[in-house]
């Protein structure tokens, strides 16, 4: 007789509870993942996966990896590597790009082997698109933050000076002849504008905290659009596309009108006189990545999207990464500090902004937090009911 101690074994019904949690906690995860087996087909599949591959995981077992990815993709490679080594691998910006999986499908892959079963690999897939928006995000933050110490030195070191500047140009006026007299006009018409410039900038500086409250983000939508029609924008076609099922931002107002006030003077800038210009201004519910919201260290997805779309001509291809950052500009009397206060504004309430542009089509779109009883929160998705308006 065997003097081994005896081993029990797991009742299946423990087995079926770990492989309920374990799946569970795959679907959780906010990345398509997949596992697969030694012939190349597809075992398992998250609801990420299922998402990104346009396909159930019952329809995805029944095929081979290769049948939804391109031909001679290197995530084949990756994955004999894996089998061969049995040790995990990263490869980032793998294009996947095809016309099942659609285009634009740039992904960092994490691939790994399983322990107990030899010819098993799991792939883990980050669209690069997510990683980019945190990466824009976190590069407009900085580039506030930089305006915000020169904003500093500037309010104090130049206005001081400028006072005196314009005070002596006002004194000249009074005791010089008429042809002198448009001199002194010119000193102070630009020592005004200088100031008016470092005030804009003083903006920046500003660190307390905000008040934020529910926001019906239509209401601000209407708001800006009825200030553009009666000014800069009259001869401008609006369309709206809202989803009325929207929940509120959590947000203060009056910084959300500024930030939309100067993406639509953009907009009807960039159009100019065109006689098809249209500017579109559409909200929705999208699954929002998590950030951490500004002052707490609480994360908080961000599900709400705010776009303004026009049809000009579009943003230069060589100014489209800078086009945060202070002091960018393509217009020929512009500071270039508009879209960097929208990038401080929504950067300071958690959200990001970011920009698609080619020619006739430009969208700058807006990512927030939602609102419910006064806090931010992560409401379930609404019914997509879209409206569309136009005058």
């Amino acid at each position: 007789m065997s003097d081994k101690p005896h081993q029990a074994a797991t009742p299946p019904a423990a087995v079926a509870s770990a492989a309920g949690t374990a799946s569970m906690v795959l679907n959780a995860i906010q990345h398509p993942v997949i596992m697969v087996d030694g012939e190349g087909k597809v075992c398992f599949a998250n609801w990420e996966a299922e998402s990104f591959f346009a396909a159930s995981a019952a329809h995805l077992s029944r095929h081979l990896l290769s049948d939804f990815i391109p031909f001679g993709s290197p995530l084949l490679q990756l994955i004999e590597q894996v089998r061969t080594r049995r040790a995990a691998v990263n490869e980032y910006r793998v294009d996947l790009s095809s016309p099942r999986l659609g285009s634009e499908k740039l992904v960092d892959l994490y691939v790994a082997p399983v322990a107990g079963l030899p010819d098993n690999v799991v792939v883990v897939f980050q669209e690069r698109s997510m990683a980019d928006k945190i990466d824009r995000q976190l590069t407009h933050r900085a580039a506030a933050r930089s305006v915000t110490g020169l904003a500093s030195m500037l309010a104090h070191e130049i206005k001081n000076p400028l006072s005196g500047i314009r005070g002596a140009a006002q004194l000249l006026e009074m005791s010089v002849g008429d042809e002198d007299r448009a001199l002194t006009r010119l000193i102070r018409d630009e020592t005004d504008r200088i100031v008016s410039l470092v005030d804009r900038m003083e903006i920046f500086s500003d660190e307390r905290p905000v008040d934020r409250a529910p926001v019906n983000i239509h209401s601000v939508l209407d708001h800006i659009k009825a200030v553009a029609k009666a000014g800069f924008a009259r001869n401008v076609r609006f369309v709206e596309l809202y989803d009325p099922s929207l929940p509120p931002v959590f947000a203060n107002r009056d910084q959300l009108v500024q930030v939309f006030l100067n993406l639509v003077k953009n907009a009807a800038e960039a159009i100019g006189d065109e006689p098809d210009g249209e500017i579109i201004l559409t909200t929705a519910y999208r699954p929002g990545i998590k950030l951490a919201v500004a002052g707490t260290r609480e994360k908080v997805s961000l599900p709400l999207e705010f776009c303004v779309h026009d049809n000009g001509p579009g943003v230069p291809t060589d100014l489209l990464p800078h086009l945060f950052d202070p002091f960018i500009t393509t217009k020929t009397n512009g500071s270039g500090l508009g879209l960097a206060l929208v990038a401080k504004i929504v950067g300071g309430h958690g959200g990001i902004v970011e920009c698609d542009s080619q020619a006739r089509k430009t969208t700058f779109r807006i990512l927030m937090p939602a609102s419910r009883d006064g806090r931010p929160v992560d409401p379930a998705p609404p019914a997509a009911v879209a409206t569309g308006q136009e005058d």
